[in-house]
């Protein structure tokens, strides 16, 4: 069972715990390990693979990766086909979309950490049927007050989970009333799994980014 598994936390890697289960393998990636950890787990007899996933074919392909890493070749692949099926779907629906609203996703809300370039983040909001007004900045950028109110986005989404209080937000940044997302009442949250960790999730993520930024075209 998964629930009696140990559970370590991510940083900083505690190797001798780690070596203490025996993996036959390490899967790490770059958004949360440091590529430097890779030499320690070798130098330990454990090999390890670094994922990247800079994009949301990355994600599929990582899946159908770690089949072949973990020998579940057939679920891995069954699993992957089913995910861009779904994909091709939502993107099927989306392509009508002639108006796509500027996005800015938001990692913080007080110091405004977001999402730069080589994320999949950004495929997410353009999959979605908007425009991702943070995918030429640097990687894991902090936002400026100054650039959101110049990005002027359409729609603000928060990564904290559905039941942050939005006025709080607004109350860190009380400049951002000149906002058209905060001026039409379309500043939300979403919870950080369904757009921040790759994986099987992220369509479900594209279908509530979806219902926020086009719900026209779910009228039910």
């Amino acid at each position: 069972s998964v629930d009696t598994l140990p559970r370590f936390s991510a940083l900083p890697v505690d190797f001798e715990k780690v070596l203490s289960l025996k993996p036959d393998v390490v899967l790490a990636t770059d958004q949360v390990n440091s590529p430097r950890d890779a030499g320690t787990f070798e130098s330990l007899g454990m090999p390890t693979f670094f994922f990247r996933f800079s994009s949301l074919e990355d994600v599929i392909a990582g899946i159908r990766k770690a089949g072949e890493i973990m020998g579940t070749v057939h679920e891995a692949t069954a699993t992957a086909d089913s995910l861009e099926a779904e994909l091709d779907s939502l993107r099927t629906l989306t392509e009508q979309v002639s108006n796509k609203p500027g996005v800015i996703v938001l990692i913080g809300a007080e110091t405004l950490n977001a999402f730069g370039r080589e994320s999949h983040v950004h495929d997410l909001i353009e999959l979605a049927g908007g425009r991702s007004l943070t995918k030429d900045l640097g990687n894991s950028p902090v936002l400026s007050e100054e650039f959101v109110l110049k990005a002027a986005p359409d729609i603000l989404i928060g990564t904290w989970g559905e039941a942050y209080d939005v006025d709080r937000l607004l109350a860190l940044h009380p400049t951002w009333d000149a906002l058209p997302a905060v001026q039409q009442g379309r500043v939300y949250n979403l919870s950080g799994d369904f757009i921040s960790r790759p994986g099987p999730r992220l369509v479900e993520g594209v279908q509530r980014l979806v219902r926020l930024i086009h719900p026209d075209l779910f009228p039910s």
